[in-house]
């Protein structure tokens, strides 16, 4: 994984924004996305991907590989042993996945900043 994956999610990419709605589902990371959007966070009812905890999602098309990059909301998170392993599974269950990476990061440091309009209009907070 890159270094720059951050600058990327921040920027703008070809990674959509947490909140951007993806319809078709064609693409192998389309389809990921889906799945993410399916794993809640165990504290706050919002998944993980509204939540903001997903920093990066590449995909290789033609050799059927995902990697994730992640954040949670605290080291201390209960279920920062469990997650990542979740979250392989669900991918890896999909047709056309062949390989699975998904690597926990704790810096930057996950913060509200984070969180989409969706998760926020979820949360009550618009």
């Amino acid at each position: 994984m890159s270094d720059t994956y951050m600058e990327k999610f921040v920027e703008g990419s070809d990674n959509p924004a947490p909140g951007d709605e993806n319809t078709g589902a064609n693409t192998i990371r389309d389809r990921a996305i889906d799945v993410l959007k399916e794993i809640y966070d165990p504290e706050i009812p919002v998944n993980i991907y509204e939540l903001g905890l997903i920093y990066g999602v590449d995909t290789d098309e033609d050799t059927g590989k995902i990697d994730i990059t992640m954040t949670l909301t605290s080291p201390m998170c209960p279920v920062a042993d469990s997650m990542p392993g979740e979250i392989e599974e669900k991918l890896r269950a999909m047709d056309g996945v062949n390989d699975v990476t998904v690597d926990l990061v704790w810096e930057p440091a996950w913060d509200m900043s984070l969180l989409s309009d969706a998760a926020k209009l979820e949360m009550g907070m618009l």
